[in-house]
């Protein structure tokens, strides 16, 4: 039977898109996202803003201190109260302060980066059907032996943060992982057109977690480890999770959730889904197209608990690569606007090889959010005309010149009657 982790009963609604209601307030992607705030919510996103700008923690700008979507994060976990976002985000920017997390994620060494990512949930390089990132977590290798070397490593120096020392040393390096969540896989997302709303930035996540051959005596030992790591990334990274498909659980494993659910906020609690081995497929594929699920979980996706992401051919479709990268470099990665090239972001590896820190530009985008200028998007709707082109070229597969002439001319046309419209409003 299908149930909610909250209180293990079955919950005939449960995988709704839509989400469900909590104090009025619609929860569940893309309520309460930007684009899709009611009235109340609206005015409390001004009243968090003014709230934090007189505090001194946020300058409208332009650019702003903190953009719209990370903000709605700590509304959504706060209920939408403005005093109580504000002290969950000034907690979380102390803490940032104190344990240097930005200098943290842009020096990390590339293996200890990698020697966390393969301990944790790990990026498939698919989304769901709503566009969200899909990521795995096998918990089986998570054991006490594993866990304890890993820490050991972690109290060596592996980035040129400093820390106060409140968060352990060897805690840190999971929350470059986070970072790589919000600075790249979501803001990838978010910049990919072929999903139901491509213009309200990505901000969550969705999880397999994979607890078959775990024994109780492995949860019990690992039960520190996961409440210190879950305590953390609630206070200091909320509303990054979206659905969580518990698959493979043993017969125990009431008692298992008994000890997890404490460590999560209701709302986190109400996303969490245990499904037994009859349910695993149909309800993967109600959110996860069949082609973006592994193939251990009925899927069609080649890949395994370990593997490298398999990118979504959009990306692949709509990167421009560059420096000789046709796919994401391991280690640290973000996104940021093409400085002066309105329209695009660039993807940048940051982190440390060797001692040395690298700082490369792997490819860009076209940007989908926030929506370029509407001169700039004419320009880049023939530029990526001329892009297919060239892409079809390559693969041999060019098209009659007058067909792709005709596609340029349209996107031309476009922009000119764009360009007369805007000239037609300027009064005399």
């Amino acid at each position: 039977m299908a149930t909610l982790g909250g209180d293990l009963k079955k919950v005939p609604s449960a995988f709704s898109a839509s989400g469900v209601s909590v104090a009025g307030h619609e929860i569940g992607y893309p309520h309460g996202h930007l684009g899709h705030l009611n009235e109340e919510e609206e005015a409390a996103l001004g009243e968090f803003k003014a709230l934090l700008e007189e505090r001194g923690l946020y300058k409208p700008g332009p650019p702003a201190s903190s953009d719209d979507q990370t903000l709605l994060r700590f509304l959504r976990a706060r209920r939408w109260v403005a005093e109580d976002a504000y002290k969950q985000f000034k907690d979380t920017e102390d803490w940032r302060k104190a344990n240097d997390i930005n200098v943290l994620y842009d020096t990390i060494e590339v293996e200890a980066y990698e020697e966390s990512r393969r301990l944790y949930p790990q990026w498939t390089g698919r989304r769901d059907r709503r566009g969200i990132p899909l990521y795995l977590f096998e918990i089986r290798h998570l054991d006490s032996k594993t866990v304890a070397a890993y820490e050991k490593n972690g109290d060596k120096s592996f980035s040129q943060a400093k820390t106060d020392g409140s968060t352990p040393t060897k805690m840190l390096r999971l929350f470059a992982l986070y970072e790589n969540l919000t600075r790249f896989a979501q803001p990838l997302c978010t910049q990919l057109p072929d999903r139901e709303h491509p213009h309200v930035p990505i901000t969550l996540s969705t999880n397999i977690v994979d607890v078959s051959g775990v024994s109780l005596r492995q949860f019990w030992n690992l039960k520190s480890h996961m409440q210190a790591a879950s305590t953390l990334a609630t206070a200091h990274y909320p509303e990054t999770l979206d659905r969580i498909f518990i698959i493979g659980a043993p017969y125990f494993f009431s008692t298992v959730w008994g000890w997890i659910k404490r460590w999560f906020d209701p709302i986190t609690v109400s996303k969490i889904f245990i499904l037994s081995a009859a349910e695993v497929k149909p309800t993967l594929e109600a959110f996860i197209d069949p082609k973006n699920i592994p193939k251990a979980y009925g899927g069609e996706l080649e890949f395994k608990w370990g593997d490298e992401p398999v990118l979504d051919p959009t990306i692949a479709e709509r990167a421009t690569w560059e420096a000789g990268y046709k796919d994401f470099p391991k280690g640290a990665l973000y996104w940021r606007d093409v400085e002066g090239g309105e329209g695009r972001v660039e993807c940048i590896a940051s982190g440390s090889e060797k001692g040395t820190q690298r700082r490369v530009r792997v490819c860009t985008l076209p940007k989908v959010y926030p929506e370029p200028k509407e001169e700039r998007k004419q320009e880049l709707a023939v530029e990526e005309v001329v892009e297919g082109v060239k892409g079809l070229e390559v693969k041999g597969e060019a098209k009659p010149a007058q067909e792709m002439s005709e596609k340029i001319l349209e996107a031309e046309g476009t922009k000119t009657e764009a360009a007369a419209a805007a000239t037609t409003a300027v009064p005399a």
